[in-house]
């Protein structure tokens, strides 16, 4: 058996022996030595892809006779940090639990009073959509997925961060336009604290058309 589970973006939740026990039910049935045309290779799949980590999997047997397994990992992008919820949000706006094995370098998202409670609809809809629009953006974007320490969504929907350097609030408001909104944040970073220093502000509120607010 030859296993192969991609890491394309540094995520381990899974691993070969995690694999193994999904293909063999804890070890208690065993592939070696069972003819190939005993072996229903979709059923592996699906009992692969039951796992709260896989995104996809691919079983299928090798010209050398020996069964190969692909696997994809889903991808949290964001996590949401809730005394009564605390679960990752992967890439197409699905609910993950938290792994005993591995935790994903991802923006935290806290005070989110907008997300309560959380269900696997949310981010399927328009306002959700726009949401999970902006934390792909910033998942995709090696800056600001760098700079951004936390995310925060209030009771009205807007949204504000707080960042690795500097001691400011960044208020972005609704999260829509992110990259009209990140450019003109990136204007403050680049023009003006250096200028003024890092810690001269305490708000810097990028919401609307056209404006930099600083305070």
């Amino acid at each position: 058996m030859s296993i192969n589970i991609d890491n394309e973006y540094n995520n381990y939740f899974i691993g070969d022996k995690e694999i193994k026990d999904l293909l063999t039910r804890d070890g208690e049935r065993k592939l070696e030595g069972i003819s190939n045309k005993n072996i229903d290779l979709k059923n592996l799949e699906k009992r692969i892809e039951a796992h709260k980590f896989v995104e996809d999997a691919e079983v299928y047997r090798g010209l050398d006779g020996n069964i190969k397994v692909n696997v994809k990992q889903n991808r949290p992008i964001a996590r949401i940090i809730r005394p009564d919820q605390d679960v990752y949000i992967d890439v197409e706006g699905h609910i993950l639990p938290l792994s005993d094995r591995y935790t994903a370098r991802v923006i935290p998202i806290t005070k989110s009073a907008l997300l309560k409670p959380l269900n696997q609809e949310f981010f399927q809809d328009s306002t959700g959509q726009a949401y999970l629009s902006l934390l792909q953006f910033i998942e995709n974007d090696e800056f600001w997925k760098a700079q951004l320490a936390q995310m925060h969504i209030d009771g009205k929907g807007k949204v504000s961060f707080l960042p690795q350097v500097g001691d400011h609030t960044i208020e972005f408001g609704k999260p829509f336009n992110p990259e009209q909104k990140f450019k003109k944040l990136m204007i403050f970073y680049k023009e003006v604290l250096p200028v003024m220093g890092w810690d001269k502000y305490k708000r810097v509120n990028v919401e609307y058309e056209d404006q930099i607010i600083c305070e």
